[in-house]
């Protein structure tokens, strides 16, 4: 943990925000150096911020201790260059519980995932987001998603509510967000709330979220094709619109094709990446599923297109002496709606 406050730590990011996976060994135990050394070379890339043990990272599939000891790794091997945030789900109790055990691991700041299962109103939703926030003292991203959508007024609250930092869009309503833009700006003008594209592959609508005047985005490309999220970045947020078309075009779009050919694809594919770049960061806990080997192929395909688009398509080793797209994994990726899908 560090001494700036998150808000205004995220606030002038220069880098994509990273969502890593969580390492397991072969026997399912989590491989905390397997986590570090991932984590390590995402921050080596550039990242702005690490967001540990969330949708990309299953902490759906961790238990407290596990969740506990992912998070300090990360605040561990992060040394402060730049935050890190934790998830915390589930019902209001054990959500305060994950809450807590982050704030002793040292997290920067909470990503509050919906509840679980239950479709609860407006009110409950308020009063599950303002308990969880005045748990801790770490400040809070709500995440907008599935069972957790929120009108501009319930937005408005959550913006006046101590803890509370921002919101986190992963239903992609672009209407709705206009409207909570506009609602939170009007309602309390000079307050200093953030957005975030939090759509699964939010490169695929980085234009439109930035036409509303949204540029915080969680990118899960970056996991495993750092230089190709950087890329993008930049293209973004200087306004070079030809190389995010090229980009969408060759890479981002397809991506986005392969990830709907499976369930829970969001994870699994991301992580199967994250191998053929050569972390050996093991498969996903049940009840996702590896991609299949067809896909695992398909994947190293747009991977090296993607190089390509950005000149790079050389083979330059990534610190474990693997190439872009490579790594050590044989055709199948290994030598190497739902909660947890998404970043």
């Amino acid at each position: 943990m560090t001494s700036a406050p998150l808000a205004a730590r995220l606030n002038r990011v220069a880098g994509p925000l990273f969502f890593p996976v969580t390492a397991y060994g072969p026997d399912g135990a989590l491989d905390l150096d397997a986590f570090r050394a991932h984590i390590r070379s995402g921050v080596d890339a550039g990242a702005a911020a690490v967001f540990a043990c969330c949708g990309t990272g299953e902490f759906h599939a961790l238990t407290p201790e596990e969740f506990g000891d992912c998070v300090r790794a990360a605040v561990e091997e992060t040394a402060g260059a730049v935050p890190v945030v934790a998830a915390a789900g589930y019902g209001t109790a054990i959500a305060v519980g994950y809450a807590e055990i982050a704030e002793a691991a040292g997290a920067d700041g909470l990503l509050a995932m919906p509840p679980y299962l239950v479709v609860a109103d407006q009110e409950g939703l308020l009063r599950h987001y303002t308990a969880l926030a005045g748990a801790t003292g770490l400040e809070t991203i709500v995440y907008q998603r599935d069972n957790a959508i929120f009108t501009p007024e319930t937005v408005v609250r959550l913006a006046r509510t101590d803890g509370v930092i921002g919101l986190k869009d992963g239903h992609g309503d672009l209407d709705l967000m206009q409207r909570v833009l506009s609602a939170v700006r009007t309602e309390e003008p000079g307050r200093d709330f953030l957005y975030f594209n939090g759509l699964p592959t939010a490169e695929l609508t980085g234009l439109a979220y930035r036409g509303i005047g949204i540029t915080l985005y969680s990118s899960a490309a970056f996991a495993f094709a750092p230089e190709i999220a950087l890329a993008f970045h930049r293209a973004l947020t200087s306004g070079d619109d030809t190389t995010v078309n090229r980009l969408i075009d060759g890479f981002y779009r397809p991506l986005v094709e392969l990830r709907s050919k499976g369930r829970g694809y969001a994870v699994s594919l991301v992580k199967a990446g994250v191998r053929l770049r050569g972390y050996d960061v093991g498969e996903v806990r049940t009840p996702l599923s590896e991609p299949q080997p067809a896909h695992i192929k398909e994947l190293t395909e747009i991977i090296e297109r993607g190089y390509a688009l950005i000149g790079d398509s050389d083979s330059t080793s990534d610190g474990h002496g693997h190439g872009h797209g490579h790594g050590d994994s044989d055709s199948d990726g290994h030598g190497d709606g739902e909660q947890g899908e998404r970043a």
